[in-house]
């Protein structure tokens, strides 16, 4: 084993656009919201008076929603968060753009995977991109899944990515 598989090993994988050496996950806020009228307006305005939403994803039941989002600037988005009241989580993502050289491009991104056993739990898409569209990822070893997908030639993006 040389010297750049150990480190490989060691460090987590890299953004290749992003600024240098920043992590290849972004944070996402999972709030939850009781399901009554007006009260996605209400996150949306709360979230959207200081920061731009990247990603948005609803799953609705029949008393609550937990919606997933992912603001172009995080550390703005868990302040509007706290300052309008609402209960949330924050977990991290990875967001993947989609490759333009392939027809179906989910199915790429799902094969890699599928080859390496990772399970995604949830995919959804990046509202917003300069160089076309991408989808947030959660699956169950981000590190495995990052490092995997930028061999197979995938850009990942990262948070500072979503803030141009």
């Amino acid at each position: 084993m040389d010297k750049l598989e150990r480190m490989e090993e060691v460090l987590p994988p890299q953004t290749q656009h992003g600024a240098g050496f920043e992590l290849t996950r972004v944070r996402q806020f999972t709030v939850f919201l009781e399901n009554r009228v007006g009260r996605l307006q209400m996150l949306m305005r709360a979230l959207e008076e200081g920061d731009r939403v990247a990603a948005l994803c609803i799953e609705e039941s029949a008393d609550t929603a937990l919606v997933r989002v992912i603001c172009a600037d995080p550390d703005l988005g868990r302040e509007a968060l706290r300052a309008a009241g609402f209960g949330f989580g924050e977990s991290e993502v990875l967001a993947v753009e989609l490759p333009t050289r392939t027809r179906q491009p989910l199915v790429s991104i799902c094969a890699a995977l599928l080859a390496a056993e990772i399970n995604i739990h949830y995919m959804y898409p990046i509202l917003s991109r300069p160089r076309g569209p991408a989808v947030a990822l959660y699956v169950e070893d981000p590190t495995l899944a990052a490092q995997l997908l930028v061999r197979k030639g995938f850009t990942l993006i990262s948070e500072s990515d979503l803030r141009k």
